[in-house]
């Protein structure tokens, strides 16, 4: 797509529009494609390398920039760079049907990437594979969500999925060290958080080692802490109890 200004008659080519609704009125701006993502998620710093022009406009296609009046009335400035960094950050992309396609199928399968990998079935503690996770996401008719990310996105698949399968997150693996004195009465705010006690040690302290779901982690974290004043110690002995073996349902 090319695009010619009549302000200045700069072409723009490889064009793609970020656009913004503000105070009623639509306001876009021109940057080179594949940039966008990479400002999003900090790759990209040079805001050079991302904007066409630091020009903000009504309608890239046609050229037409927006007046100063509606920026200050929409944004409370005139600074266009400034406006510009706004829609970029916090704009929707214009893509076309065919890149939108692509983009959305991309975004699937990388949720049922993180799915297989996060997952088990309960039962053997065996993983599934990406290919029967598509396959499961596709009979519950999961539509992507464009403005969610795909770990967002993967947990909401999950809680869906338990409704037509055998699957469940893998347990994460973790050894307490708790001073004894403590050690008793904490143990007991933390039964409902843990799933499986694997092993119990009562010596000059208190060792246990456990399956918890991933999901307690941090209240698990933040407990010890706060009871044991810190003297407490939690670690990470697995991130994920799975069968050992190449076995993989299909």
């Amino acid at each position: 797509m090319s695009i010619f200004t009549p302000t200045n008659q700069i072409r723009l080519t490889n064009v793609a529009v970020v656009r913004m609704k503000r105070a009623g009125k639509r306001f876009e701006i021109a940057c080179y494609k594949n940039k966008v993502v990479g400002w999003r998620s900090g790759v990209e710093k040079d805001l050079d390398e991302v904007l066409q022009t630091h020009s903000v406009f009504v309608n890239v296609s046609k050229g037409q920039v927006a007046k100063k009046e509606d920026l200050i009335s929409a944004f409370g400035t005139d600074d266009q760079t400034e406006i510009c960094k706004q829609i970029l950050t916090k704009g929707e992309v214009q893509v076309s049907d065919k890149e939108r396609h692509t983009q959305l199928e991309q975004m699937f399968r990388d949720i049922a990437t993180i799915v297989a990998d996060k997952c088990v079935n309960p039962e053997t503690k065996r993983p599934y594979t990406v290919i029967l996770i598509e396959r499961a996401m596709k009979d519950i008719h999961y539509s992507v969500k464009t403005n969610k990310s795909t770990k967002q996105q993967a947990l909401e698949v999950i809680k869906q999925l338990k409704e037509k399968m055998k699957i469940e997150r893998a347990h994460m693996r973790l050894r307490f060290i708790l001073p004894v004195n403590e050690g008793k009465k904490l143990k007991e705010k933390l039964k409902p958080l843990i799933k499986v006690i694997e092993s119990e040690d009562y010596g000059q302290q208190l060792e246990i080692v456990c399956l918890i779901d991933p999901g307690c982690f941090r209240e698990i974290d933040e407990l010890i802490k706060k009871e044991t004043k810190g003297k407490g110690s939690l670690e990470v002995l697995n991130l994920k109890d799975v069968e050992e073996g190449d076995e993989k349902f299909e």
